[in-house]
């Protein structure tokens, strides 16, 4: 009977943690631009060798736009799905405003397209995806295509499309604009100050500024299907800024799949479990056949 149990409690561990388990980049800091002495890097995990290319998740991560690290990659789980994984570094609002992390992570996806060939990668299914921070600017990405003051010309491959063919956002903004009248005490403690950082004033002072790092402004109809994971209780990112770009989408008849975690917080339990990511990876390549079938993965 002992036995018996502990196998089980062994069999939910793993299951519990097959999703964050770490792997090994395929290839480390691989540099894709470079600003003055400073030099861009990324990370690419390839899965096991297959007889097509491998669509690719651009992965943003977080840290109120002032910390984090490419290091840490929650949805390596995808990798077991087939898809590729770049998890880019930009630079970080300490050391450079708004839009240099638009620049960057844009010359990090016209880098990745320009070498799709040597990495074996989809040059035509590429995913933004990201978490907190990490989501606000992966959605700003995905629904700026084409937005001068947003591309940037950082790289080699100044010519090539920063385009992508589908969106995540995990727990980001949407709306710096309306963000701080949304925020609990506590969201306030944190925004107020990575704002500062992130426009040079907060964004009743930078209101253009502001609006131009605000998804919710850049949605069009020409915009790539959008996946939302928001917790109803995050005490960090009021979840009204997930319904926002939501509720854009829905007017424009866009695709937009909105889950609402219950009683989930600032990531931790509820975020990135293996059945979550399955789903999502799924769903994820649904969007991307029906898009190649149409052909809409070509605009």
């Amino acid at each position: 009977m002992q036995r018996t149990l502990a196998k089980v409690v062994m069999t939910l561990i793993c299951l519990t943690t097959e999703s964050t388990m770490a792997a090994e980049p395929t290839h480390c800091d691989l540099q894709y631009a470079h600003v003055g002495e400073h030099r861009l890097l990324l990370d690419l995990y390839v899965p096991p060798k297959s007889s097509t290319p491998a669509p690719l998740v651009v992965w943003i991560h977080g840290g109120a736009w002032r910390a984090g690290s490419k290091d840490s990659v929650p949805v390596e789980r995808w990798l077991q799905q087939g898809f590729a994984i770049a998890s880019v570094e930009y630079r970080l609002s300490p050391i450079a405003k708004f839009p240099a992390q638009i620049h960057d992570i844009k010359a990090a996806i016209r880098w990745l397209r320009g070498n799709a060939e040597t990495h074996a990668i989809d040059s035509e299914g590429f995913i933004i995806a990201g978490s907190s921070a990490g989501g606000h600017l992966a959605a700003l990405v995905g629904v700026s295509n084409g937005v001068q003051e947003l591309e940037g010309n950082l790289g080699e491959f100044t010519s090539t499309s920063s385009n992508v063919q589908a969106i995540v956002s995990f727990f980001g903004a949407s709306n710096l604009e309306s963000i701080l009248s949304q925020s609990t005490t506590h969201g306030l403690s944190v925004r107020v100050p990575a704002l500062e950082l992130l426009l040079g004033g907060q964004p009743d002072q930078k209101q253009q500024l502001a609006k131009l790092a605000s998804p919710v402004a850049h949605v069009d109809a020409t915009d790539p299907p959008l996946w939302l994971i928001h917790g109803d209780a995050d005490p960090q990112m009021p979840i009204e800024q997930s319904h926002e770009l939501y509720q854009r989408y829905k007017e424009l008849e866009l695709h937009a799949d909105f889950e609402i975690v219950k009683g989930g917080k600032h990531g931790g339990d509820g975020f990135f479990t293996v059945a979550q990511l399955d789903r999502v990876g799924q769903e994820l390549k649904r969007a991307l056949n029906r898009q190649e079938v149409t052909g809409a993965r070509d605009k």
